[in-house]
C-alpha cells in the first residue's frame, strides 16, 4: 500500500528574514543606499562635483565588496538578495536621473532618452525576473549584466568629472559622450540577451514533479 504523501512534491522551507540578515555584507549594502542619497544631494546642488565623483566611485565599488564577503563567508541572505540589486539600480538609475538636469552651466552629456533606456530596462528585466523565478525558473544575473553595470558606472564617473569646474580637460566631453552612448548600447544589448534567455526558459517544458 502506497501512502498519498509519497507522491507529493517536496516542500521547500519558507523564506524568512531572521537574525542572520544582521551581517556585515547587508550593512555595507544599506550604507551604499545612504551614500547614494548623499550623492544625489550633491549632484542636485550643482557644487562639489569632484567630491561627488569620488563618492560615486566609492559607493559603486562597495557593490563588489558586499557580494564577495557574502559568498566568501556564507552570509548570503534573503534580505541581501532583495536589497543588493535594488540599491544597485537606485544608485545608477538615480545618478543618470540627477545628471539629466545638473546645477550650474556645464552639461553632463546625459539626455532624457538615456535615462528612459537605463531605467526602463531595469524595470522591465526586474519584472521579468520576478515572474520567471515565481515559476521556478533560474533567471539569475549573467556576465553581460555585470558588464553593463561596470560600463554604466564608468560613464557616470566621466559625466560627473565633466561637471567639475576644477577640471578643464578639453577632451573629456568627447570621451564622456562616447562612454555614455556605449553604456546605453550595452544596456540595450544586455536587455535583449535577457529577453532571449527568458523566451527560451518559457519554451522549456516544466519539470516533472510527479516523482515517477
Amino acid at each position: 500500500m502506497t501512502g498519498e504523501t509519497n507522491s507529493d512534491p517536496p516542500r521547500t522551507a519558507p523564506i524568512r528574514l531572521g537574525k542572520e540578515s544582521l551581517n556585515l555584507p547587508n550593512l555595507i549594502t544599506f550604507s551604499r543606499l545612504f551614500l547614494a542619497l548623499m550623492l544625489f544631494a550633491l549632484i542636485d546642488s550643482g557644487r562639489w562635483m569632484l567630491s561627488s565623483t569620488f563618492l560615486f566611485v566609492f559607493a559603486a565599488s562597495t557593490d563588489f565588496l558586499d557580494g564577495w564577503l557574502a559568498r566568501r563567508y556564507g552570509q548570503v541572505t534573503t534580505l541581501g538578495r532583495i536589497m543588493d540589486p535594488f540599491v544597485d539600480k537606485i544608485i545608477v538609475g538615480g545618478a543618470f536621473l540627477f545628471l539629466l538636469v545638473p546645477g550650474g552651466d556645464r552639461s553632463s552629456g546625459v539626455t532624457a532618452w538615456m535615462v528612459i533606456i537605463v531605467i526602463g530596462r531595469e524595470m522591465f528585466i526586474s519584472s521579468l525576473r520576478g515572474f520567471l523565478e515565481q515559476q521556478g525558473r533560474d533567471f539569475s544575473a549573467s556576465l553581460i549584466g555585470k558588464l553593463k553595470m561596470v560600463v554604466q558606472c564608468v560613464a557616470v564617473t566621466a559625466a560627473l568629472l565633466s561637471l567639475s569646474p576644477d577640471l578643464n580637460w578639453t577632451w573629456l566631453p568627447t570621451v564622456r559622450d562616447g562612454l555614455l552612448w556605449l553604456a546605453v548600447g550595452i544596456t540595450i544589448w544586455s536587455g535583449l540577451v535577457y529577453i532571449i534567455r527568458a523566451v527560451r526558459l518559457l519554451n522549456e517544458p516544466p519539470a516533472d514533479t510527479s516523482g515517477a
